[in-house]
This record gives structure tokens, sequence and C-alpha cells, in this order.
């Protein structure tokens, strides 16, 4: 059963987003999702919304031997938009694993930081923490990345939720379910991703289910 609430977390550091996604039979996680919470990521509530630091989605499948995880953020933007234009390295990504019970306790915690090129659009990344890999994943953005057997790459990519936004709004307002699976708000539209390709026997023997959810914390605080 997977179970998704949204809330509010904010911690003395500086501004914290938290997005979340159970893997598990049970359990429920605290999380946000696109403009939450609007009091900091929205730019109809906040003049300067913190956009990097907003988490769109989590996800998790698995096929083959692998595990495959995709946190996205700042977005959506138009397709057209081919530069990312939210990278920022004063914000450090975080994804969280739970592979043992109670499933909010993380047994590995994958951190992930920005750092500015010499060029005004070049961007590296930082991976730590990532089971199986001794030290670090690190390179450019746009980048196909592999160490250890982990894959991993950081870039612009299509929006993978889709949402008929329009339906939504309807159904409120009559009463009447109105969704439709030809109408997707998202259609057209990129965020950032981070994506991680993790071999199964490295979140441990026997594990056949995870919990995982992703946060996002500003150094100094939110801007």
């Amino acid at each position: 059963m997977h179970r998704m609430i949204k809330t509010v977390l904010a911690v003395s550091a500086g501004a914290t987003a938290l997005a979340a996604l159970l893997l598990i039979p049970t359990g429920v996680a605290t999380s946000a999702d696109h403009l939450d919470p609007p009091g900091r990521t929205d730019g109809g509530v906040d003049p300067n919304p913190d956009i990097p630091a907003d988490i769109a989605d989590v996800f998790a499948w698995h096929s083959g031997t692998t595990t495959k995880i995709a946190m996205t953020f700042a977005g959506p933007v138009a397709a057209a938009a081919t530069t990312p234009l939210y990278y920022d390295r004063d914000v450090l990504y975080k994804i969280n694993i739970s592979t043992a019970a109670p499933g909010n306790t993380p047994e590995f915690v994958i951190k992930y930081r920005f750092g500015k090129g010499k060029g005004p659009n070049e961007w590296g990344v930082r991976i730590e923490g990532v089971p199986g890999v001794d030290g670090v994943i690190e390179g450019p953005v746009e980048t196909n990345l592999e160490k250890n057997g982990v894959k991993a790459r950081v870039g612009l990519f299509d929006e993978p939720f889709f949402f008929d936004l329009i339906g939504f709004r309807e159904t409120r307002s009559t009463g009447v379910l109105r969704i439709r699976n030809d109408r997707n708000f998202f259609d057209g539209q990129n965020d950032t991703a981070i994506v991680l390709e993790i071999p199964d026997s490295y979140l441990g023997s026997g594990v056949t289910n995870i919990g995982l959810w992703g946060q996002t914390l500003r150094f100094g605080g939110n801007i």
C-alpha cells in the first residue's frame, strides 16, 4: 500500500521540504509536493519563492535486478527551456532509504550537492552515501555517471507525473467526477530530476520492501 500525506515541515537550520513515497505494507510519511509549503515555494504566495528547494515528486520502481529511484524538483518548466535554471549549491538534496522496520528511519542517506563550473551554465554534482559505492559519484550534470555498478544522472527530464488539473477543479466545484485520462496538465513540461539505478544486492540481502523519502535543506535558511 502506498500512502502519501502532505504537510509543512520546518527546521531551525533553514527551510526544509519533504516528499515521501512508501514502498512498505504499512506506515505513513509526512510529505509535500509541488509548491509546498506555499509560503516558501509558491510564487503566487511568496514573491521570492525558493524554487530550487521545491520537491515535486519521488518515484521508485523495481525491474530486473535493480531498483530505480527518481526525485524531481524545481518545476514544472516549459519543455522549450532546455537549460536547467535551478541548480543551487546552497541546497542539500537527500534521498532516505529504509530497508527495515519501522520504515521511517533510514539505513541509507544519499546526499546530493551541486557546484558551479567556469562557464555560466556549467554545473557539476557530487553524490555521497550511495549503497554499494566507495566514496562519491561526481561529474557534470546532464551526463550519465557510473561507479561500482550504480548509475546516476541529474538533469532535465520530461515531467513524469500525470494529472488532470482541469478535471480536478471541476470535480471539486461540481461534486461530480470529471477526471479524464486524455488531459494532462503536465504535458510538455519538464522537471529537474535526480535519478539513480542501484543493484538490489546493495540494499541488503533479503530486502523486499523499502521506505523511501526525499528532503531538501537550504544552508543559511530560506531566501
